[in-house]
């Protein structure tokens, strides 16, 4: 896989960004096939930023519901809070 396949999207959140304040950390959406060594050399070749610490966690499909019988699911995925070191920062905007 590459960086791109790895790395889905960036979550903006207001969690997330009092996070990227705070504690230099930001909230990736990342392949669910992917561990944290290659996520973290995903986010430093497509930001080029040093990342100290990767945090993962899979987030469960939530039952919805829009106007049928039936419930839907929406899609399950990987989360991965990213710590990136002192100085570096990834421009959102």
């Amino acid at each position: 896989m590459n960086a791109f396949e790895i790395i889905k999207t960036v979550r903006l959140t207001e969690k997330g960004t009092r996070q990227g304040e705070k504690y230099n950390q930001y909230t990736v959406v990342a392949d669910p096939r992917a561990n944290k060594t290659q996520i973290r050399q995903a986010v430093q070749e497509l930001f080029k930023v040093k990342v100290t610490r990767v945090n993962t966690l899979n987030v469960r499909g939530k039952a919805r519901r829009k106007r049928t019988a039936q419930a839907g699911v929406t899609n399950a995925w990987k989360k991965a809070i990213v710590t990136l070191k002192d100085g570096d920062k990834i421009s959102l905007t």
